[in-house]
């Protein structure tokens, strides 16, 4: 029982750490701003259906650094125990130039 519990909010947070990881490093790229990058981020936590807010969401966009960070909280109930689970994924990539 607390496996299906568990597990779900720690794939979702590996699935969010790696889809940052990939906008951080198109971020540098494609001279995103920071509320574009956000808005991405934002998307991808509602499609993984993540409790998260575009609060949680801490972007820096420069012309050679794209830095994010997501820091939220994951409630979870398993028969009459309640355990918050904090996930704070975060990804920084440099241009090469």
């Amino acid at each position: 029982m607390a496996g299906v519990k568990m597990v779900p909010p720690y794939v979702a947070e590996y699935q969010l750490n790696d889809k940052i990881q990939e906008i951080a490093r198109f971020g540098v790229v494609e001279h995103n701003t920071e509320d574009q990058i956000r808005e991405k981020v934002f998307k991808t936590i509602e499609d993984l259906e993540i409790p998260a807010t575009k609060d949680n969401i801490k972007v820096t966009a420069g012309t050679t650094r794209v830095t994010i960070q997501v820091d939220y909280t994951v409630p979870v109930d398993i028969l009459f125990y309640h355990v918050d689970l904090h996930f704070t994924p975060s990804s920084e990539n440099k241009s090469i130039t």
